[in-house]
């Protein structure tokens, strides 16, 4: 699935997604299933009703964003009145996870650009002069690490191995609780691939609601081509 996102290649996403599960993966793949459903690929309707379904029941931040950009992709509902802009979510998620007393910066609007408040402090770049144009730059708060921690919270609810949930509630309990979280799931190599998931999901659907705040929504730009082939959805 990675492979076909980096590709850009809508017809093998939709494979891919076929052999589902999908829960963990709707906002990395969504704007993909966007893009495939408004160029009409096979599969792509029921990909998107299956997303659709997935985002509603889950309800984490960022999942109403995405789910109104696939309702218009299907032809349910009007166009978002959103710009595109080309962030990276794992840069925009960095930003706005900082440190409030030292972190925090902005985003390039002509390129997406996420650019960390320190770099600032390194001197002047070759766009100096428009470093105060509103129409230029998009400021991005550090809202520290509270988010961060919710995640790690909300991942121990979904644990099924009892001992290690308890592990787990033990270890994020004052200072330092980050580093023993992850020093305990390091032990378990399947729950620490899923934390990562689930904490990539909620991340990613951070960025995507901060930018639509703003007026933005990142851009589909993969390449839909026709396929005489028909793919059917896997589990949800």
């Amino acid at each position: 699935m990675r492979g076909a996102l980096h590709a850009q290649d809508g017809v093998a996403l939709l494979a891919a997604l076929c052999r589902g599960p999908v829960r963990e993966v709707l906002q990395l793949a969504g704007d993909g299933v966007v893009g495939a459903a408004a160029q009409g690929l096979p599969g792509a309707a029921e990909m998107a009703a299956l997303f659709l379904g997935a985002l509603q029941e889950r309800g984490f931040r960022g999942d109403e964003e995405l789910v109104d950009r696939l309702r218009a992709a299907t032809g349910d509902a009007a166009i978002p009145l959103l710009r595109p802009l080309a962030v990276d979510p794992e840069m925009l998620a960095m930003l706005l996870e900082g440190d409030p007393a030292e972190s925090g910066g902005r985003i390039d609007l002509s390129t997406g650009e996420c650019r960390p408040a320190f770099t600032d402090e390194l001197g002047p770049g070759p766009e100096a002069e428009d470093d105060d144009d509103p129409e230029r730059w998009l400021y991005v708060p550090a809202l520290g690490s509270r988010a961060g921690y919710r995640d790690m919270e909300l991942f121990i609810e979904e644990v099924e191995d009892a001992a290690l949930a308890d592990r787990l509630r033990i270890a994020i309990g004052g200072r330092g609780a980050f580093r023993r979280f992850k020093d305990v799931l390091a032990g378990d190599e399947c729950s620490w691939s899923r934390y990562h998931r689930f904490r990539d999901e909620r991340r990613r659907g951070r960025a995507r609601a901060r930018l639509a705040k703003e007026g933005y929504c990142p851009p589909i730009s993969f390449r839909v081509e026709p396929s005489s082939g028909s793919y059917f959805p896997g589990p949800v």
